[in-house]
């Protein structure tokens, strides 16, 4: 299994939404960066995912799952950009706040602090671990 982390507006689409959501979960689209692109096209059903809210909240506040791999973005007309599903499946207890994660030792490498902008990145098992340490 793969970990990851999703950044969202949490005034465009929150946490919340997503368990409103349900079993059915929802299209995770949008993304028009190649390389955050690429990330979701290499997602498995199954891994996990970060849901992190930026904006003035600036934590992760929860975890999803993925539940369908890559396919092409209904809103993109050039069709060079992908979708994937993603489901609720657990609330932080805690929100684990952008100024923790930078205090933290261990995620000094994280790719959330090397390349912020990125709106879909690759989390390590060993910093998955330190995030889930931290709630």
């Amino acid at each position: 299994m793969a970990c990851w982390l999703l950044k969202t507006e949490p005034e465009e689409f929150s946490w919340a939404a997503l368990e409103a959501c349900g079993a059915p979960g929802e299209v995770w689209d949008g993304i028009r960066n190649h390389q955050a692109a690429a990330y979701l096209r290499a997602m498995r059903k199954g891994d996990q995912a970060f849901i992190y809210h930026t904006g003035k909240e600036k934590s992760i506040v929860g975890i999803a799952t993925v539940i369908a791999e890559a396919f092409a973005d209904a809103k993109d007309d050039s069709g060079r950009f992908v979708a994937v599903k993603v489901s609720a499946a657990k609330a932080l207890a805690k929100p684990v706040t952008l100024a923790t994660l930078k205090a933290t030792p261990a995620l000094q490498d994280c790719v959330l602090l090397r390349q912020g902008r990125l709106s879909v990145m690759p989390i390590t098992e060993a910093e998955w671990r330190t995030i889930l340490h931290l709630v």
